[in-house]
């Protein structure tokens, strides 16, 4: 009987995939088609440009100018066009940072991808935060941490060191109860 990669347990070890690895082949080529490589700049927008302006803008789309004839398929192409949609009158603060966007990008990318910038206006699709409440701790917890930290004369210290055993003491209760961890 021959050996396959599922037969053979030593050749087949199935391992965790990082998310964005799986959405980056899912949306290749919806990407492709607006002129992205890859989700990178999308993604890292806020760290390319700074959260106050990456709040009200957004890439849309690189252009890509056509090849001239006769280069080679290996011949770097000519940089693009990066076009960025931008709400109202933060277009003239992105404009008079073109020229820093442009570095970052092609610092991002490691090589000169982006030539310019086209800015768009028009309204900026935002994602609003997600807000996780955490449970109230449990009570019978916070009366032994309270009874830990008693002797602690200065009650800035007193307060940090509860909150701080709270949740130390809380997340280990979590892990108990999920079988993850034996304290």
């Amino acid at each position: 009987m021959a050996k396959n990669a599922f037969t053979n347990k030593s050749r087949f070890k199935p391992r965790a995939v990082p998310l964005a690895e799986l959405l980056d082949g899912c949306m290749s080529e919806a990407l492709a088609k607006q002129g992205f490589a890859g989700s990178d700049v999308i993604t890292s927008w806020g760290d390319i440009v700074g959260e106050p302006l990456a709040s009200f803008s957004q890439p849309l789309k690189m252009e890509w100018p056509r090849r001239r004839r006769g280069e080679g398929p290996d011949a770097r192409p000519d940089p693009a066009t990066l076009v960025v949609r931008v709400e109202g009158a933060f277009a003239l603060d992105l404009q008079q940072m073109t020229p820093l966007v442009i570095e970052r990008v092609n610092a991002h990318y490691g090589w000169a991808c982006v030539g310019r910038i086209t800015i768009r206006q028009g309204p900026v699709k935002r994602i609003a935060p997600r807000i996780v409440e955490k449970p109230a701790p449990d009570p019978a917890l916070v009366r032994e941490v309270n009874a830990l930290v008693a002797d602690v004369e200065d009650d800035g210290l007193k307060a940090a060191l509860a909150r701080f055993g709270c949740a130390v003491l809380g997340s280990r209760a979590v892990a108990d109860v999920k079988g993850n961890t034996k304290a």
